[in-house]
């Protein structure tokens, strides 16, 4: 099922990858208020001596995304890309200058005295080395999600964050979202009661092979123009294939599937927006039911999670979805839900039902009616008064707003003030490691526990 482009055409396609992903719109049945994000800083003049120098390492579609968003904030000017196909190199100078510096070797962009911070978008199995090595090159790091590939990674770069110093923010950018902030508004204020399910999901239709992790590839893909030995890094050995370095998600040696790639966003929005630090204990199913392609990860998985905090999690991925791509969220509290999907956050409230009494001498016999008496004698029924029927209230986001910008602003202001970021490497690394505890259950087909206070599997 690979795709094959000109040069061009697959470089555009990359670049028009994230257009395509569409959230999925709650019904929005009462008032609707408009969300404001903070006052747009794209035109406020920077001095020269606040500019921060960016290098992108791995120019993919997700990393040439990343940096025109990135881009945008004031102050910030690319100065260096590495990338270990030569057509990504020549492309990013087409983007952004000629006088762009480009390399294969990551580590000549690390030692230039011109970058402060770095954007690491490279394959999953990339992402621990490379930060390392630009936290301890004195860079600061927005390091793509999934933080880790594998666990022993986390507590590697949570250690390097520490050590050095250094600002490192994850790339889950819905975090920083003010639809998300408005849905932990009204959670904490108690909208909905106490939580007891969340549901979430992110499917794509199978018409759309580029969001089913089957890039196209480019018709002058061959050893010449890739280094294919620097991609395989810590993977297995592997004869060059154009597919593999491509279409990487597809398998487990240099990326984590469904559950590293997308998982790990719906992770990182219950714990954002809940507070928690991460489930207990996990089981998740799924298999390859329509990519036959190859590859060696799912392309629909469901999971299931328990919360310490007293709320499940339902998640599900499915590639092969025939009807609208698009994700969501819908919290169920005691009192009412919260639907997020389409740039809004929709609160939902239904009046109480009250309890009707039935007549026990319609259908029990003379014993049961005996003993109901008597239990309805020591355990009274409390009928709770009905509440108002509230009308749903929609809380939507501007249909130009971007929390990709928001993520990039927050993530360059704690570079500039040495300040906290909102998806730090610990909060990373929960949210990573919740999500591979469905990979881990997929694979053993049985239950498995996680820690996520000690950030350790059971």
């Amino acid at each position: 099922m690979s795709n094959h482009l000109t040069r061009r055409g697959f470089l555009q396609a990359g670049m028009a990858q994230g257009a395509l992903l569409s959230g999925v719109a709650p019904v929005r049945r009462g008032v609707v208020h408009w969300l404001n994000p903070e006052p747009a800083e794209r035109a406020k003049a920077v001095s020269a001596g606040d500019q921060i120098g960016l290098a992108l390492i791995g120019a993919g579609s997700r990393g040439q995304q990343d940096t025109t968003s990135a881009l945008e904030v004031p102050g910030v000017r690319l100065v260096a890309v590495a990338d270990l196909y030569d057509g990504r190199l020549t492309h990013c100078k087409e983007l952004w200058g000629e006088g762009l510096f480009t390399t294969r070797d990551y580590r000549e962009v690390l030692s230039r005295s011109d970058v402060d911070a770095v954007l690491v978008a490279t394959p999953d199995h990339w992402h621990k080395q490379a930060a390392i090595d630009a936290m301890q090159a004195g860079k600061d790091v927005y390091l793509e999600k999934p933080m880790i590939h594998l666990y022993s990674d986390g507590p590697a770069i949570i250690e390097t964050a520490r050590r050095t110093g250094r600002v490192l923010q994850v790339g889950s950018q819905r975090v920083s979202s003010i639809v998300y902030k408005k849905a932990k508004e009204l959670l904490d204020s108690g909208a909905i009661g106490k939580i007891m399910v969340v549901n979430a999901w992110w499917d794509r239709n199978p018409g759309n092979p580029v969001l089913a992790f089957d890039s196209n590839i480019p018709p002058d893909a061959s050893p010449e123009t890739i280094d294919w030995q620097r991609f395989l890094g810590s993977a297995p050995p592997e004869p060059f294939s154009a597919e593999h370095f491509f279409q990487w998600r597809k398998w487990k040696a240099y990326g984590s599937g469904v559950a590293g790639d997308l998982f790990v966003h719906l992770f990182s929005g219950t714990h954002f927006i809940t507070g928690s630090h991460g489930p207990t204990r996990a089981f998740a199913t799924g298999g390859i039911r329509y990519w036959n392609d190859g590859r060696d990860e799912p392309d629909v998985l469901v999971g299931l999670f328990d919360y310490s905090e007293g709320f499940n999690l339902h998640l599900r991925v499915n590639l092969v979805n025939g009807g609208p791509e698009g994700d969501g969220f819908i919290f169920t509290g005691s009192e009412g839900t919260l639907q997020i999907g389409g740039g809004a956050v929709t609160l939902a409230r239904a009046p109480h039902q009250t309890v009707p009494d039935y007549d026990i001498n319609s259908w029990a016999n003379a014993t049961q009616q005996k003993f109901l008496a008597e239990f309805a004698k020591k355990y009274p029924v409390t009928h709770p008064g009905p509440k108002p029927d509230l009308a749903d209230e929609s809380y939507a986001a501007p249909p130009d707003y971007s929390d990709t910008y928001d993520h990039f602003k927050n993530f360059f202001d704690a570079v500039r003030t040495r300040s906290s970021v909102v998806e730090d490497p610990v909060f990373g690394f929960r949210a990573a490691g919740a999500a591979l505890l469905a990979n881990l259950s997929y694979e053993r087909g049985n239950v498995v526990r996680w820690d996520p206070e000690a950030m350790k599997l059971g």
